[in-house]
């Protein structure tokens, strides 16, 4: 087996780059949607939350290419994008003033103890959906010297484009020497819209996924998800999802002979586990398999705030460690304990240290800080 290599930071302009959509997150607390009148907003996306937490967090030099709109919701999401410090490469679109194209709003609220949190989307003519093969100059972009390349699923189940878009731009990393790592972050509401969109059953909406997914994963070196993304994802067998009630790294090890199996180009697979007790209150872990090797991170118990982004603290901290030259079990204990700090803070990205990250990694408490 061929070992993962991570090129060497010299020469090279960013030390990742994602591709994916730009999204506001309107957060009403604990209030249920119903009864609210007052809503936070995030800037978010699924693959920009890690090149936001590698750049705040971190401080590794990311970029971003996505869709902007050219008004006044695509403003306020530029500033958010510059003040992370990550730098853009947007496809501009223009909004006609009543019907967009927009930049999408992803509805998520806290859920508190018993009630779970809910989420739903507007996603309603996203520019994000209009990109397509050729919206990018990758030679271009990539001349620059990039490291690492990230996308995901849910910018995956955008539009019949977004996959094709997503395969051209990780053809173009792979030429250019970079790592490229994909979160199946598998969401089955957008997948059957893909579904209904283009006339096709909605009953056999993760059949379509299965089949897209796969054709995306042919070009990976590092892949995220857990086993629900991975079974429903990739429409491989394995344990029942739904009965299962405990962290079980085992099973997950399990499944990865099937996936490397089936995809021998994949260098690295990893994955959060996580016991939810109630909304507030979960029991967390994380696993990787790397060059043929297992790795488990500790379990913890966290008090949630905030649980949403917590999967993608998990997957910029590990990026980082493997891009900083650790070992692979100190790279998950990094990842393991990014996402778990990020779940005690409202918003989708990093508000927490490397030195705090570090601290937990290794053993830390919650004992004050003085």
């Amino acid at each position: 087996m061929t070992p993962l290599t991570i090129p060497s930071a010299d020469g090279k302009k960013h030390d990742l780059l994602a591709l994916g959509a730009l999204v506001t997150r309107l957060n009403p607390g604990i209030i249920p949607f119903a009864e609210a009148d007052r809503y936070t907003l995030h800037v978010s996306g699924g693959e920009y939350n890690v090149a936001a937490n590698l750049s705040t967090c971190f401080g590794m030099r990311t970029a971003i290419a996505s869709a902007m709109v050219d008004y006044p919701i695509g403003r306020r999401i530029e500033y958010a994008v510059r003040k992370s410090g990550v730098t853009p490469y947007y496809r501009r679109f223009s909004h006609d003033g009543v019907r967009g194209p927009n930049m999408a709003i992803v509805w998520s609220d806290r859920g508190h103890g018993v009630r779970a949190p809910v989420v739903f989307y507007n996603r309603s003519n996203e520019a994000a959906a209009r990109l397509e093969p050729g919206s990018f100059d990758w030679d271009t972009i990539f001349s620059s010297g990039i490291r690492w390349f990230h996308s995901g699923g849910i910018f995956a189940a955008l539009s019949a484009a977004t996959p094709e878009l997503v395969i051209e731009a990780m053809k173009a990393a792979k030429k250019a020497g970079a790592v490229v790592s994909f979160d199946l972050n598998y969401r089955a509401k957008l997948w059957a819209a893909a579904a209904a969109e283009a006339g096709q059953d909605t009953e056999k909406a993760s059949e379509e996924a299965a089949k897209t997914l796969r054709r995306i994963v042919e070009h990976v070196d590092v892949l995220v998800g857990n086993e629900e993304d991975v079974q429903k994802g990739l429409g491989l067998k394995g344990p029942e999802i739904e009965s299962k009630g405990k962290l079980d790294s085992g099973a997950f090890f399990g499944m990865i002979k099937t996936v490397t199996k089936e995809f021998p180009n994949i260098r690295a697979v990893a994955t959060t586990l996580r016991e939810v007790h109630s909304t507030n209150r979960h029991s967390w872990s994380a696993v990787l398999w790397v060059d043929g090797k297992n790795y488990t991170a500790p379990v913890c118990e966290l008090d949630v705030y905030d649980r949403v982004g917590g999967g993608d603290g998990f997957a910029s901290g590990l990026f980082y460690g493997l891009m900083a030259g650790k070992e692979p079990e100190e790279a998950l204990r990094l990842g393991w304990a990014h996402g778990a700090l990020l779940t005690t803070t409202p918003g989708d990205t990093s508000m927490v240290s490397l030195e705090q990250v570090e601290a937990f990694a290794q053993g830390g408490s919650a004992r004050i800080q003085r």
